[in-house]
Protein backbone atom coordinates (compact mmCIF):
# COMPACT_ATOMS: atom_id res chain seq x y z
CA UNK A 1 0.00 0.00 0.00
CA UNK A 2 1.52 3.48 -0.89
CA UNK A 3 2.39 5.70 1.45
CA UNK A 4 0.21 8.34 1.10
CA UNK A 5 -2.69 6.35 2.19
CA UNK A 6 -1.70 7.08 5.76
CA UNK A 7 -0.09 10.39 5.61
CA UNK A 8 -3.16 12.12 4.03
CA UNK A 9 -4.26 11.49 7.50
CA UNK A 10 -1.91 12.87 9.02
CA UNK A 11 -3.93 16.60 9.03
CA UNK A 12 -7.35 15.16 10.52
CA UNK A 13 -4.95 12.94 13.52
CA UNK A 14 -3.18 16.53 14.37
CA UNK A 15 -5.96 18.21 14.31
CA UNK A 16 -7.82 15.73 16.62
CA UNK A 17 -4.35 15.05 18.67
CA UNK A 18 -3.19 18.69 18.92
CA UNK A 19 -5.92 20.14 21.49
CA UNK A 20 -5.25 16.51 24.09
CA UNK A 21 -1.28 16.82 23.64
CA UNK A 22 -1.67 20.85 24.33
CA UNK A 23 -4.09 19.41 27.45
CA UNK A 24 -1.25 16.83 28.54
CA UNK A 25 1.64 19.23 28.75
CA UNK A 26 -0.16 21.58 30.38
CA UNK A 27 -0.82 19.10 33.47
CA UNK A 28 3.20 18.27 32.93
CA UNK A 29 3.97 22.33 32.71
CA UNK A 30 2.35 22.47 36.39
CA UNK A 31 5.29 19.99 37.21
CA UNK A 32 7.93 21.98 35.01
CA UNK A 33 6.81 25.37 36.33
CA UNK A 34 6.96 23.51 39.89
CA UNK A 35 10.24 22.48 39.64
CA UNK A 36 12.08 25.06 37.82
CA UNK A 37 10.39 27.25 41.00
CA UNK A 38 11.22 24.85 43.37
CA UNK A 39 14.91 24.58 42.14
CA UNK A 40 15.89 27.71 43.19
CA UNK A 41 15.24 27.24 46.67
CA UNK A 42 17.73 23.93 46.72
CA UNK A 43 18.70 20.59 45.64
CA UNK A 44 16.88 18.99 48.67
CA UNK A 45 13.39 20.63 48.09
CA UNK A 46 13.56 19.87 44.55
CA UNK A 47 14.13 16.36 45.80
CA UNK A 48 11.70 16.88 48.01
CA UNK A 49 9.34 17.57 45.30
CA UNK A 50 10.42 14.16 43.09
CA UNK A 51 10.06 12.23 46.33
CA UNK A 52 6.15 13.80 47.11
CA UNK A 53 5.40 13.84 43.21
CA UNK A 54 6.46 10.71 43.10
CA UNK A 55 3.75 9.13 45.35
CA UNK A 56 1.38 11.12 43.33
CA UNK A 57 2.22 9.62 39.66
CA UNK A 58 1.52 6.44 41.25
CA UNK A 59 -2.35 7.62 42.24
CA UNK A 60 -2.54 9.29 39.49
CA UNK A 61 -1.51 6.24 37.09
CA UNK A 62 -4.34 4.78 38.16
CA UNK A 63 -6.76 7.66 38.01
CA UNK A 64 -5.68 8.51 34.94
CA UNK A 65 -5.71 5.01 33.51
CA UNK A 66 -9.15 4.20 34.66
CA UNK A 67 -11.01 7.13 33.39
CA UNK A 68 -9.53 6.53 29.47
CA UNK A 69 -12.34 3.57 29.54
CA UNK A 70 -14.79 6.54 28.83
CA UNK A 71 -13.20 7.40 25.76
CA UNK A 72 -14.05 4.14 23.48
CA UNK A 73 -17.20 4.03 25.02
CA UNK A 74 -18.05 7.32 23.96
CA UNK A 75 -16.52 7.14 20.57
CA UNK A 76 -18.19 4.18 20.10
CA UNK A 77 -21.58 5.54 21.20
CA UNK A 78 -21.12 8.42 18.83
CA UNK A 79 -20.65 6.66 15.53
CA UNK A 80 -23.64 4.46 16.07
CA UNK A 81 -25.61 7.94 17.45
CA UNK A 82 -26.90 6.43 20.53
CA UNK A 83 -27.74 9.36 22.68
CA UNK A 84 -28.97 7.20 25.63
CA UNK A 85 -26.11 5.15 25.53
CA UNK A 86 -23.35 7.55 25.86
CA UNK A 87 -25.03 9.78 28.30
CA UNK A 88 -25.15 6.45 30.43
CA UNK A 89 -21.19 5.79 29.91
CA UNK A 90 -20.62 9.16 30.85
CA UNK A 91 -22.42 8.99 33.83
CA UNK A 92 -21.19 6.16 35.04
CA UNK A 93 -17.55 6.80 34.31
CA UNK A 94 -17.60 10.49 36.18
CA UNK A 95 -19.25 8.80 39.31
CA UNK A 96 -17.06 6.22 39.26
CA UNK A 97 -13.87 8.94 38.99
CA UNK A 98 -15.30 10.73 41.61
CA UNK A 99 -15.58 7.52 43.67
CA UNK A 100 -11.72 6.65 42.89
CA UNK A 101 -10.43 10.82 43.36
CA UNK A 102 -11.50 9.94 46.93
CA UNK A 103 -9.97 6.83 47.48
CA UNK A 104 -6.63 7.46 46.03
CA UNK A 105 -6.86 11.05 48.19
CA UNK A 106 -6.82 8.60 50.92
CA UNK A 107 -4.64 6.28 49.96
CA UNK A 108 -2.20 8.78 49.31
CA UNK A 109 -2.92 10.80 52.44
CA UNK A 110 -2.23 7.77 54.67
CA UNK A 111 0.87 6.06 52.79
CA UNK A 112 3.17 8.88 53.77
CA UNK A 113 4.75 6.94 56.69
CA UNK A 114 6.09 5.01 54.03
CA UNK A 115 8.95 7.86 52.96
CA UNK A 116 10.83 6.50 56.46
CA UNK A 117 11.10 3.15 55.35
CA UNK A 118 12.07 4.34 51.65
CA UNK A 119 15.74 4.65 53.18
CA UNK A 120 15.44 8.68 51.66
CA UNK A 121 17.42 10.80 52.41
CA UNK A 122 16.03 12.60 55.74
CA UNK A 123 15.86 16.10 54.97
CA UNK A 124 14.31 15.67 51.57
CA UNK A 125 11.56 13.27 53.59
CA UNK A 126 10.86 16.41 56.05
CA UNK A 127 10.30 18.91 53.31
CA UNK A 128 7.90 16.39 51.20
CA UNK A 129 5.54 14.72 53.70
CA UNK A 130 3.55 18.71 53.85
CA UNK A 131 3.81 19.48 50.16
CA UNK A 132 2.49 15.84 49.69
CA UNK A 133 -0.93 16.72 51.70
CA UNK A 134 -2.45 19.76 49.97
CA UNK A 135 -0.92 17.99 46.72
CA UNK A 136 -2.68 14.39 47.50
CA UNK A 137 -6.36 16.19 47.89
CA UNK A 138 -5.64 17.68 44.61
CA UNK A 139 -5.89 14.13 43.07
CA UNK A 140 -9.83 14.28 43.93
CA UNK A 141 -10.33 17.08 41.02
CA UNK A 142 -7.74 15.86 38.97
CA UNK A 143 -9.77 12.43 38.51
CA UNK A 144 -13.00 14.17 38.18
CA UNK A 145 -11.53 16.30 35.81
CA UNK A 146 -10.53 13.62 33.76
CA UNK A 147 -13.77 11.92 33.73
CA UNK A 148 -15.06 15.03 32.08
CA UNK A 149 -11.89 15.37 29.74
CA UNK A 150 -12.45 11.28 28.76
CA UNK A 151 -15.97 12.05 27.91
CA UNK A 152 -15.02 15.07 25.64
CA UNK A 153 -12.07 13.58 23.55
CA UNK A 154 -14.57 10.40 23.22
CA UNK A 155 -17.16 13.20 21.13
CA UNK A 156 -13.70 14.44 19.35
CA UNK A 157 -14.13 17.81 21.33
CA UNK A 158 -10.84 17.35 22.27
CA UNK A 159 -9.87 21.45 22.71
CA UNK A 160 -12.23 22.12 25.39
CA UNK A 161 -10.04 19.72 27.95
CA UNK A 162 -7.10 22.06 26.68
CA UNK A 163 -8.98 25.21 27.04
CA UNK A 164 -9.14 24.32 30.73
CA UNK A 165 -5.75 23.07 31.64
CA UNK A 166 -3.95 26.12 30.52
CA UNK A 167 -6.02 28.31 32.40
CA UNK A 168 -5.39 26.43 35.30
CA UNK A 169 -1.63 26.85 34.27
CA UNK A 170 -1.66 30.21 34.23
CA UNK A 171 -3.48 30.45 37.83
CA UNK A 172 -0.38 27.73 39.13
CA UNK A 173 2.16 29.85 37.59
CA UNK A 174 1.03 32.91 39.24
CA UNK A 175 -0.04 31.31 42.77
CA UNK A 176 3.42 29.67 42.76
CA UNK A 177 5.30 32.93 42.68
CA UNK A 178 3.15 34.83 45.29
CA UNK A 179 2.82 31.50 47.59
CA UNK A 180 7.09 30.39 46.59
CA UNK A 181 8.78 33.14 47.28
CA UNK A 182 6.09 35.79 49.18
CA UNK A 183 5.14 38.17 47.03
CA UNK A 184 2.38 40.72 47.10
CA UNK A 185 2.47 40.95 50.78
CA UNK A 186 1.86 37.44 51.16
CA UNK A 187 4.78 34.59 53.42
CA UNK A 188 7.09 32.57 51.62
CA UNK A 189 5.58 29.43 51.98
CA UNK A 190 8.46 27.12 49.76
CA UNK A 191 7.20 24.15 48.15
CA UNK A 192 4.44 24.23 50.49
CA UNK A 193 3.00 27.31 48.22
CA UNK A 194 3.38 24.98 44.85
CA UNK A 195 1.23 22.51 46.54
CA UNK A 196 -1.00 25.57 47.39
CA UNK A 197 -1.39 26.63 43.76
CA UNK A 198 -1.57 23.06 42.40
CA UNK A 199 -4.54 22.15 44.18
CA UNK A 200 -6.97 25.65 43.47
CA UNK A 201 -6.00 25.49 40.37
CA UNK A 202 -8.03 21.81 39.69
CA UNK A 203 -10.56 22.96 40.96
CA UNK A 204 -10.74 25.75 38.63
CA UNK A 205 -9.90 23.08 35.99
CA UNK A 206 -13.31 21.34 36.93
CA UNK A 207 -15.08 23.71 36.80
CA UNK A 208 -14.07 25.76 33.84
CA UNK A 209 -14.10 22.73 31.53
CA UNK A 210 -17.95 21.86 32.95
CA UNK A 211 -18.92 25.57 31.95
CA UNK A 212 -17.69 25.13 28.68
CA UNK A 213 -19.49 21.69 27.82
CA UNK A 214 -22.64 22.66 28.89
CA UNK A 215 -22.15 26.02 26.16
CA UNK A 216 -21.99 23.84 23.45
CA UNK A 217 -24.95 21.75 21.39
CA UNK A 218 -23.25 19.11 20.83
CA UNK A 219 -22.43 18.33 24.75
CA UNK A 220 -25.06 20.17 26.69
CA UNK A 221 -27.77 17.75 27.01
CA UNK A 222 -24.96 14.96 28.38
CA UNK A 223 -23.48 16.81 31.27
CA UNK A 224 -26.41 18.58 32.50
CA UNK A 225 -29.34 16.55 34.48
CA UNK A 226 -26.99 13.90 35.04
CA UNK A 227 -29.15 11.33 38.18
CA UNK A 228 -25.80 11.03 39.54
CA UNK A 229 -27.25 8.28 41.90
CA UNK A 230 -29.75 6.32 39.52
CA UNK A 231 -27.43 3.51 38.57
CA UNK A 232 -27.34 0.63 36.30
CA UNK A 233 -25.20 -2.13 37.96
CA UNK A 234 -24.33 -3.38 34.06
CA UNK A 235 -22.73 -0.46 33.06
CA UNK A 236 -20.64 0.03 36.29
CA UNK A 237 -19.90 -3.48 35.30
CA UNK A 238 -18.85 -3.09 31.96
CA UNK A 239 -17.20 0.28 32.88
CA UNK A 240 -14.93 -1.62 35.63
CA UNK A 241 -14.15 -4.22 33.49
CA UNK A 242 -12.52 -1.93 30.21
CA UNK A 243 -11.10 0.99 33.54
CA UNK A 244 -9.20 -1.73 35.97
CA UNK A 245 -7.04 -3.18 32.93
CA UNK A 246 -6.65 0.18 31.54
CA UNK A 247 -5.71 1.49 34.94
CA UNK A 248 -3.36 -1.34 35.81
CA UNK A 249 -1.62 -0.92 32.23
CA UNK A 250 -0.79 3.33 33.20
CA UNK A 251 0.32 2.08 36.67
CA UNK A 252 2.86 -0.68 35.36
CA UNK A 253 4.31 1.98 33.79
CA UNK A 254 4.37 4.86 35.62
CA UNK A 255 5.16 2.90 38.96
CA UNK A 256 8.91 1.60 37.00
CA UNK A 257 9.55 5.33 36.44
CA UNK A 258 8.18 6.14 39.88
CA UNK A 259 10.84 2.86 41.15
CA UNK A 260 13.35 5.03 39.04
CA UNK A 261 12.98 7.91 41.33
CA UNK A 262 13.47 5.75 44.53
CA UNK A 263 16.21 4.23 43.34
CA UNK A 264 18.21 7.58 42.66
CA UNK A 265 16.93 7.72 46.28
CA UNK A 266 19.21 5.10 47.45
CA UNK A 267 22.69 7.15 45.58
CA UNK A 268 21.39 10.26 47.39
CA UNK A 269 19.69 13.79 46.65
CA UNK A 270 21.92 14.77 43.76
CA UNK A 271 21.34 11.99 41.49
CA UNK A 272 17.13 11.97 42.79
CA UNK A 273 17.35 16.06 41.53
CA UNK A 274 19.39 15.06 38.66
CA UNK A 275 16.72 11.85 37.74
CA UNK A 276 13.60 14.11 38.51
CA UNK A 277 15.00 16.66 35.54
CA UNK A 278 15.18 14.08 32.93
CA UNK A 279 12.23 12.46 34.03
CA UNK A 280 10.35 16.16 33.50
CA UNK A 281 12.22 16.58 30.00
CA UNK A 282 11.11 13.20 28.95
CA UNK A 283 7.37 13.05 30.27
CA UNK A 284 6.86 16.37 28.64
CA UNK A 285 7.88 14.49 24.88
CA UNK A 286 5.55 11.72 25.90
CA UNK A 287 2.39 13.95 26.52
CA UNK A 288 3.46 14.17 22.76
CA UNK A 289 2.80 10.48 21.98
CA UNK A 290 0.17 10.42 24.41
CA UNK A 291 -2.21 13.09 22.59
CA UNK A 292 -1.43 10.24 19.57
CA UNK A 293 -2.81 7.86 21.53
CA UNK A 294 -5.94 9.28 22.76
CA UNK A 295 -6.68 9.93 18.90
CA UNK A 296 -6.10 6.13 18.32
CA UNK A 297 -8.95 5.10 20.67
CA UNK A 298 -10.98 7.86 19.65
CA UNK A 299 -10.41 6.92 15.67
CA UNK A 300 -10.19 3.11 16.68
CA UNK A 301 -13.43 3.16 18.25
CA UNK A 302 -15.41 5.09 15.76
CA UNK A 303 -14.02 2.78 13.02
CA UNK A 304 -15.06 0.08 15.73
CA UNK A 305 -18.55 1.20 15.76
CA UNK A 306 -18.99 1.60 12.04
CA UNK A 307 -17.20 -2.05 11.80
CA UNK A 308 -15.16 -0.57 8.93
CA UNK A 309 -12.15 -2.52 9.69
CA UNK A 310 -9.97 -2.14 6.61
CA UNK A 311 -10.49 1.78 7.55
CA UNK A 312 -9.94 0.99 11.20
CA UNK A 313 -5.96 -0.45 10.57
CA UNK A 314 -5.27 1.76 7.93
CA UNK A 315 -5.97 5.11 10.05
CA UNK A 316 -4.08 3.48 12.92
CA UNK A 317 -1.11 3.13 10.73
CA UNK A 318 -1.27 6.12 10.17
CA UNK A 319 -0.92 7.36 13.75
CA UNK A 320 1.85 5.08 14.53
CA UNK A 321 3.91 6.20 11.76
CA UNK A 322 3.52 9.97 12.63
CA UNK A 323 3.90 9.05 16.15
CA UNK A 324 7.68 7.69 14.95
CA UNK A 325 8.30 10.43 12.99
CA UNK A 326 8.11 12.91 15.63
CA UNK A 327 9.52 10.65 18.18
CA UNK A 328 12.75 10.42 15.76
CA UNK A 329 12.85 14.68 16.22
CA UNK A 330 12.19 14.44 20.15
CA UNK A 331 15.10 11.92 20.01
CA UNK A 332 17.93 14.08 17.94
CA UNK A 333 16.41 17.38 19.88
CA UNK A 334 17.78 15.54 23.58
CA UNK A 335 20.94 13.89 21.96
CA UNK A 336 21.92 17.02 20.25
CA UNK A 337 21.05 19.25 23.57
CA UNK A 338 21.93 16.90 26.49
CA UNK A 339 23.77 18.77 27.75
CA UNK A 340 22.01 22.57 27.61
CA UNK A 341 18.56 21.44 28.59
CA UNK A 342 18.92 20.55 32.14
CA UNK A 343 20.60 23.69 32.70
CA UNK A 344 17.36 25.19 32.60
CA UNK A 345 16.77 23.68 36.10
CA UNK A 346 19.54 24.89 38.16
CA UNK A 347 20.95 27.72 39.66
CA UNK A 348 24.83 28.12 39.22
CA UNK A 349 24.90 31.88 40.46
CA UNK A 350 24.10 30.43 44.01
CA UNK A 351 27.37 29.71 45.47
CA UNK A 352 26.55 27.95 48.28
CA UNK A 353 25.17 24.76 46.44
CA UNK A 354 27.34 25.10 43.42
CA UNK A 355 28.90 21.72 43.65
CA UNK A 356 25.71 19.82 44.06
CA UNK A 357 24.75 22.15 41.09
CA UNK A 358 26.99 20.95 39.04
CA UNK A 359 26.64 17.11 39.97
CA UNK A 360 22.99 17.53 39.26
CA UNK A 361 24.04 18.74 35.52
CA UNK A 362 26.44 16.03 34.85
CA UNK A 363 24.32 13.28 35.59
CA UNK A 364 20.83 15.21 34.16
CA UNK A 365 23.03 15.17 30.90
CA UNK A 366 23.91 11.32 30.76
CA UNK A 367 20.23 10.32 31.21
CA UNK A 368 19.27 12.48 28.73
CA UNK A 369 21.00 10.37 26.47
CA UNK A 370 18.99 7.49 27.27
CA UNK A 371 16.00 9.74 26.90
CA UNK A 372 16.65 9.97 23.61
CA UNK A 373 17.22 6.47 22.84
CA UNK A 374 13.99 5.31 24.31
CA UNK A 375 11.86 8.62 22.63
CA UNK A 376 10.90 6.02 19.83
CA UNK A 377 9.76 2.68 21.73
CA UNK A 378 7.74 4.98 24.21
CA UNK A 379 5.85 7.47 21.73
CA UNK A 380 4.95 3.75 19.92
CA UNK A 381 3.90 1.84 22.66
CA UNK A 382 1.69 4.25 24.10
CA UNK A 383 -0.01 5.12 20.86
CA UNK A 384 -0.63 1.09 20.15
CA UNK A 385 -1.97 0.85 23.62
CA UNK A 386 -4.48 3.54 22.53
CA UNK A 387 -5.56 1.67 19.35
CA UNK A 388 -5.90 -1.21 21.70
CA UNK A 389 -7.88 0.36 23.91
CA UNK A 390 -10.01 1.73 21.17
CA UNK A 391 -11.21 -1.75 20.30
CA UNK A 392 -12.27 -2.36 23.99
CA UNK A 393 -9.00 -4.93 24.57
CA UNK A 394 -7.67 -4.24 27.70
CA UNK A 395 -7.24 -7.81 29.41
CA UNK A 396 -4.02 -9.63 27.08
CA UNK A 397 -2.17 -5.62 27.04
CA UNK A 398 -2.67 -5.50 31.03
CA UNK A 399 -0.57 -8.83 30.67
CA UNK A 400 2.15 -7.73 28.37
CA UNK A 401 2.43 -4.20 30.28
CA UNK A 402 3.26 -5.77 33.62
CA UNK A 403 5.82 -8.69 32.38
CA UNK A 404 7.38 -5.34 29.73
CA UNK A 405 8.11 -3.26 32.60
CA UNK A 406 8.06 -5.81 36.15
CA UNK A 407 9.71 -8.70 34.53
CA UNK A 408 11.91 -6.78 32.00
CA UNK A 409 12.49 -3.62 32.29
CA UNK A 410 12.93 -3.80 36.73
CA UNK A 411 15.46 -6.27 36.89
CA UNK A 412 17.88 -4.59 34.70
CA UNK A 413 17.01 -1.21 36.24
CA UNK A 414 17.63 -2.85 39.88
CA UNK A 415 21.18 -4.84 38.79
CA UNK A 416 22.69 -1.89 36.34
CA UNK A 417 21.62 1.28 38.85
CA UNK A 418 23.52 -0.06 41.34
CA UNK A 419 26.32 3.01 42.87
CA UNK A 420 29.17 0.28 41.64
CA UNK A 421 27.82 -0.42 38.62
CA UNK A 422 26.00 2.09 36.24
CA UNK A 423 24.71 4.21 38.42
CA UNK A 424 21.91 6.66 37.33
CA UNK A 425 22.21 5.90 33.91
CA UNK A 426 21.88 2.03 34.57
CA UNK A 427 18.61 2.68 35.82
CA UNK A 428 17.55 4.14 32.70
CA UNK A 429 18.71 1.01 31.08
CA UNK A 430 15.58 -0.46 32.61
CA UNK A 431 13.66 2.51 31.46
CA UNK A 432 14.95 1.48 27.72
CA UNK A 433 14.85 -2.20 27.98
CA UNK A 434 10.96 -2.14 29.21
CA UNK A 435 9.76 0.86 27.12
CA UNK A 436 11.07 -1.50 23.76
CA UNK A 437 9.60 -4.56 25.14
CA UNK A 438 6.12 -3.13 25.49
CA UNK A 439 6.28 -1.47 21.98
CA UNK A 440 6.88 -5.35 20.28
CA UNK A 441 4.61 -7.18 21.90
CA UNK A 442 1.93 -4.37 21.72
CA UNK A 443 2.36 -4.31 17.72
CA UNK A 444 2.09 -8.03 17.54
CA UNK A 445 -1.19 -7.87 19.40
CA UNK A 446 -2.51 -5.32 17.75
CA UNK A 447 -1.49 -6.66 13.96
CA UNK A 448 -3.03 -10.44 15.75
CA UNK A 449 -6.43 -8.54 16.44
CA UNK A 450 -7.21 -6.70 13.61
CA UNK A 451 -6.35 -9.12 10.95
CA UNK A 452 -8.77 -11.26 12.92
CA UNK A 453 -11.63 -8.63 12.71
CA UNK A 454 -11.12 -8.47 9.24
CA UNK A 455 -11.03 -12.15 8.54
CA UNK A 456 -13.93 -12.73 10.78
CA UNK A 457 -16.29 -10.22 8.59
CA UNK A 458 -15.08 -11.48 5.61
Amino acid sequence: MQIQNYTKEFRYNWQLAAPVMLGMLGHTFVSFVDNIMVGQLGTAELAAVSLGNSFMFIAMSLGIGFSTAITPLIAEADAEVNFDKGKSSFKHGLFLCTVLGVLLFLLVFFAKPLMYLMRQPPEVVELAIPYLDLVAFSLIPLIVFQGFKQFSDGLSMTKHPMYATLLANIINIFLNYILIFGKFGFPAYGIVGAAYGTLISRFVMVGYLWYLLRGKEKSKAYVTNIKFFVLDKLMIRKILNLGAPSAMQMFFEVAIFTAAIWLSGLLGKNPQAANQIALNLSSMTFMVAMGLSVASMVRVGNQKGLQKYYELRRIAFSLFLMGTILAFGFAIIFFAFHNQLPKIYVDFDDAKNLADNTEVLAIASKLLVAAAIFQISDSIQVIVLGALRGLQDVKIPTIITFVSYWLVGFPVSWFMGKADAYGSFGIWLGLLAGLSTAAILLYIRFDYLTKRLILTKE
